[in-house]
């Protein structure tokens, strides 16, 4: 099965335009035709079947012919990663991390961060490309970087957890994890969070929780941590 992206779709449309880009995928690339059958999901857990009525490369025209809803197996889980050092890295991380389940995602710059900006832009596309690849019908929510301090001041709700490698008493993530509660973990940079930075998410209610016993880098520790919180879930 191939499944493409429309965000503005919904249970109120009959009839439907893919954006430019997705339409010259669509007949330009992959040579479909009218009468052809499609696959959409609008990433917001709806999947619908859709025929092809206008092949045009710049406004592929489809109708909607059935359309089901697919709930989610599991509580909210939002990822708080600061960027790594390379593009390619974090790219890497989102799109593993949408393939295997995750529903937020926060980039936060960090004390020791070496890098401070990210391509919001870029990024979105990776977890949507992802998301299709996958076949799943839930886009993660990205969300634009900001500092780690500003983070911690939000509201947070569920289970709250911070996984670093200094010091001190942690118990395993898989010994904390809940199959039905919310759940947010914060991943460091390379260098870690600093001793500050801990404390200052201890203060606001985050746990401290080890991923094993290897020092793990960032995109990994996130990769680790969302199989973690996957596994449980879905046992």
């Amino acid at each position: 099965m191939q499944l493409f992206y429309n965000p503005t779709l919904d249970l109120s449309l009959s009839q439907f335009n893919f954006s430019e880009q997705e339409s010259r995928h669509i007949v330009k690339v992959l040579r479909k035709k009218e009468g052809d059958i499609l696959k959409i999901t609008n990433g917001k857990g709806h999947l619908f079947e859709a025929k092809i009525i206008s092949a045009a490369p710049k406004k592929c025209k489809a109708q909607v012919i059935s359309s089901q809803k697919k709930h989610q197996k599991m509580h909210w889980f939002h990822l708080v990663v600061a960027p790594t050092k390379t593009n390619d890295r974090f790219e890497w991380f989102l799109e593993k991390a949408t393939e295997i389940g995750v529903n937020e995602i926060t980039p936060v710059i960090c004390e020791r961060s070496e890098r401070k900006k990210i391509k919001f832009e870029r990024l979105e596309k990776v977890v949507q490309s992802a998301m299709k690849q996958s076949l799943r019908v839930y886009l993660p929510k990205l969300n634009p970087a900001i500092p780690y301090s500003e983070f911690l001041e939000k509201d947070h709700k569920g289970l709250l957890f911070i996984a670093h490698c200094d010091d001190g008493e942690k118990m395993d993530l898989k010994r904390r994890v809940a199959p039905d509660k919310d759940i947010t973990i914060l991943i460091g940079p390379e260098g870690d969070f600093s001793p500050t930075e801990i404390d200052q998410a201890c203060e606001k209610g985050f746990l401290p929780v080890s991923l094993g016993d290897a020092r793990l880098r960032t995109e990994t520790a996130a990769i680790v941590a969302c199989a973690t919180v996957n596994m449980i879930n879905n046992g």
